[in-house]
Parts: structure tokens; C-alpha cells; sequence
């Protein structure tokens, strides 16, 4: 409903200011329908968040250097007052998107003074484990075999 809503108002925002910010917010909204394509992935949700956090100073600073201020018409009035409301919707979204970002799994915690994701733990050992299987070397200790350390 998020992708919806601020799809039909940027399309409508577009009528009065174009360029960069169609771009910056159809690039949002596109990083929004992967993140409902893929409904586990943290990284999806998480650029999405940050990508709607970004256009929020991003359409401020657009709207506030393109709005027109001679001959405004209706159309060019409807068009900006559109681009307004999807900017005032956006921090709500934000906090809606966030809520999804932690149901995924997803932690924002600080990095060196920025906050960022957290790493993604999983289940799976990594190549460079140190950890051997138990059981890998008992059929082979009655051989003469020894395993040997790094």
C-alpha cells in the first residue's frame, strides 16, 4: 500500500516538477517492489528504508529551488501540492517500513559512529571453520592417521 500511495502521488508530483525527482523517487519505489518480491531479504528492506529516508531531504531541497513562484496554474498547483503531501507522508512511511525491516530480522545498530544493518547470522559454517565434524577421524585413528593442526 506504501509503494501505491506514493507511486500515484510522485506521478502526480511529476505533472509540476520533473527530472531529478521523478528519477530519485521512482528508483525509491522500484527498490520498494523488490523488497515485496522478496519478502526474506533484509538488504531489500533495508535499501528501501534508506533509499526513503534519502528522498525525503532529497524532494526538500527539489521542491523548495524548482517550485514554481510566477504563473502558477492549476495543474502546476496540483501537481506541488502532491509532491508536498508525499513529502509529509514520508516520515510515516518510514516508520512503517522500519517496522517491516524488524520483523525480517533486521537491527540497526552503530558502526563506528554510524548506524547501519547488522550482519545477517546464519546457519551455515564457513569454508575457513576451525571446527571438524566429530566422527571425521575416528574411523581413521586405528590406521596411523593423525590429524595435524595449522
Amino acid at each position: 500500500m506504501i509503494i501505491l500511495v506514493h507511486w500515484l502521488l510522485t506521478t502526480w508530483g511529476c505533472l509540476t516538477f520533473g527530472g531529478p525527482y521523478a528519477w530519485a523517487n521512482f528508483t525509491i519505489l522500484a527498490l520498494g517492489v523488490w523488497a515485496v518480491a522478496q519478502r526474506d531479504s533484509i538488504d531489500a528492506i533495508s535499501m528501501f528504508l534508506g533509499g526513503l529516508a534519502a528522498t525525503i531531504l532529497l524532494d526538500i531541497i527539489h521542491i523548495s529551488i524548482f517550485y514554481p513562484r510566477v504563473s502558477l496554474t492549476d495543474t502546476a498547483r496540483f501537481g506541488a501540492g502532491m509532491a508536498i503531501l508525499s513529502l509529509l507522508l514520508k516520515p510515516a512511511s518510514c516508520c512503517l517500513v522500519y517496522h517491516m525491516y524488524r520483523e525480517r530480522g533486521g537491527e540497526l545498530v552503530l558502526h563506528a559512529g554510524f548506524l547501519g544493518p547488522s550482519q545477517e547470522h546464519s546457519a551455515y559454517q564457513t569454508i575457513d571453520s576451525p571446527e571438524v565434524p566429530a566422527g571425521l577421524y575416528a574411523s581413521q585413528e586405528g590406521k596411523g592417521y593423525t590429524p595435524q593442526g595449522y
